[in-house]
């Protein structure tokens, strides 16, 4: 009897014990969603929210009066179509580019053996560490004299002593170079992360590509890319958030007609251009509503594509095993 009355007592506590443990797990998760979402939520209440809400200290969340004039306004000082367009024929080439060309180099470094390889894969981990910023005057000047990877050096002979080079800021180039060779956005991370799945995947695959008469490119292209789709969801994304969201190169390399993450950054600068329509204590008073709108637009597309493929994504890193 008195061990059934223990067992039964343990029971119970095992019991009380898992509901402590779900209560606090859960509260943990709505602390850490607040968190989360607070930001968001502050700047969609804002970005609706009329001067007249703005002044009135009961309205804390929701409007009493939706407005899309903040919207309308931002919209004239940044020009919403151009800036999306810009960041997209950045985005969409620079991605793809730079997808492939780390998954080939990612694969080189984990399938064949050179001289200099481990030198070559500290300097790519080097560049990992290093922050942009450190390079970005010799990334400026290369590109503002740009000689076509040192060709331009080679035909001074032709043009009276000078190098034949070109200017090629303020156009998207720069960006499509970056990811071609190798050392855009991010590439380094990208190529390691790559170079870490391709290692785990077994050689069985490629001897049996080279049996069947397969070269090293079409091995790749044919046998290993469709054997790495959850390495190149995961990158794919990551590259797409990243050149959405970039500032530093793009306000280097462009003069004007800018992204549109740099051109929310303008935007305070342009309120003046609004004096002739609106007075100076109007504008001082929607100035933040009309930032908060602009940068609900900068956001929305990649909520929209969280939501869209956020289960995606998830099960691409859980199977590419990104470790160590």
């Amino acid at each position: 009897m008195t061990n059934g009355f223990k067992f039964k007592n343990k029971k119970a506590g095992d019991r009380i014990l898992d509901s402590i443990t779900k209560i606090l797990r859960t509260l943990f998760l709505v602390g850490m969603a607040y968190v989360l979402l607070y930001p968001v939520l502050f700047l969609l209440s804002n970005a609706f929210r009329s001067p007249v809400d703005r002044l009135d200290p009961t309205v804390i969340w929701i409007p009493r009066t939706l407005t899309f004039n903040n919207f309308v306004l931002a919209d004239q000082l940044i020009g919403f179509k151009d800036s999306i367009l810009k960041t997209c024929t950045i985005l969409v080439p620079s991605v793809m580019i730079q997808v492939f060309v780390c998954l080939m180099v990612a694969y080189g470094f984990a399938r064949f053996q050179f001289k200099g390889r481990d030198v070559l894969f500290s300097f790519l981990l080097f560049t990992i560490i290093v922050p942009t910023s450190t390079i970005i005057i010799p990334l400026y000047v290369q590109f503002r004299f740009f000689d076509f990877f040192g060709i331009g050096q080679l035909l001074r002979i032709f043009n009276h002593g000078q190098p034949l080079t070109i200017n090629i800021l303020n156009t998207n180039w720069p960006f499509y170079l970056m990811s071609a060779t190798g050392v855009g956005i991010r590439s380094g991370l990208y190529i390691y992360m790559a170079r870490q799945f391709f290692k785990s995947m077994p050689k069985e695959l490629e001897e049996a590509a080279w049996v069947d008469g397969c070269g090293t490119f079409k091995t790749f292209t044919r046998i290993m890319l469709p054997n790495v789709g959850s390495i190149v969801i995961v990158i794919l994304l990551f590259s797409v958030v990243w050149h959405w969201n970039d500032y530093y190169l793009s306000v280097m390399f462009f003069v004007d007609n800018y992204p549109l993450s740099v051109g929310v950054t303008v935007l305070q600068d342009r309120l003046q251009l609004l004096t002739e329509s609106m007075s100076a204590a109007d504008i001082a008073l929607g100035e933040s509503s009309i930032l908060e709108a602009a940068c609900f637009v900068v956001i929305l597309p990649m909520l929209v594509m969280y939501i869209f493929v956020q289960k995606y994504f998830t099960e691409s890193i859980s199977r590419s095993g990104i470790v160590g």
